[in-house]
């Protein structure tokens, strides 16, 4: 049976020993490290269902670790623990995009109810992707969240466990380049040995499906050398109505137009 895994970001080696073995003794796989180095590197390869970080490690901090995930289009829960436990700091947490903040140091019992509260908000499996959409349109089609599934003039495909997981992350991020690594991690949880050639197959499959022309999609489109990116409907035809309204050989400058 899968258990969730949680992250334990902290510079300090008794606290992150002390959390993990609390954790562990409650039922949670733990990997500890020590820097937000550590875990940027590590997140695509060995996907957390859950993060608890100390938000003033060395070096990078985990305030700034926090902010680059949220930037970067990752949703993965995220508890800061903070020494200084004014409001300002909370405050500024949360607007990076913490899904909590705790004092340090705090009761272990009420971390570990943190930790299962934000995995009940995001309503996710062990191992898998933190999803909560409403349907999304991908031209002719509605890709329904909750039911795995396509829709189309009332006929339904349901889409295997793979493909589900590699559109989801795309479409949750919206015009955000999305690594394959990272599309890796989502799709195959912590499963090793296997290569991102994989999430190209899985894109060709998904391709087919939505796109009009696979051969030169319009949605589900490459970014050479990194991943993949989701362009909505709307996103595309406003690019191609620029196209058509700028005239050949216009400048960009408005002084260089001014002329």
């Amino acid at each position: 049976m899968s258990t969730y895994h949680v992250h334990v970001v902290d510079a300090e080696r008794a606290s992150r020993d002390g959390l993990a073995r609390y954790f562990e003794a409650h039922g949670l796989t733990v990997t500890t490290m020590e820097s937000a180095a550590d875990l940027l590197r590590r997140m695509h390869r060995q996907r957390p269902d859950v993060v608890v970080m100390d938000a003033a490690l060395p070096g990078q901090s985990g305030l700034q670790a926090c902010r680059q995930l949220r930037g970067e289009g990752d949703r993965v829960p995220l508890i800061l623990l903070t020494e200084r436990n004014e409001e300002i700091d909370r405050v500024l947490a949360l607007e990076m995009g913490a899904g909590d903040v705790l004092g340090k140091p705090c009761p272990m019992r009420e971390l570990l109810a943190r930790v299962q509260a934000l995995l009940r908000r995001a309503n996710v499996a062990p191992g898998q992707p933190m999803l909560a959409m409403a349907p999304v349109d991908i031209g002719a089609l509605r890709f329904d969240i909750a039911s795995r599934s396509l829709l189309r003039d009332g006929r339904i495909h349901v889409l295997s466990t793979v493909e589900y997981a590699v559109l989801a992350e795309l479409v949750a991020n919206p015009g955000v380049a999305v690594s394959r690594e990272r599309l890796l991690a989502a799709s195959h949880g912590r499963s090793d040995g296997l290569l991102p050639r994989a999430i190209d197959v899985a894109v060709m499959r998904l391709r087919k499906r939505v796109e009009p022309d696979p051969a030169q999609p319009r949605f589900l489109q490459t970014i050479r050398g990194h991943g993949y990116m989701f362009v909505p409907a709307m996103v595309g035809a406003e690019r191609q109505r620029s196209r058509r309204s700028t005239p050949a050989g216009a400048f960009a400058s408005p002084s260089m137009n001014s002329v």
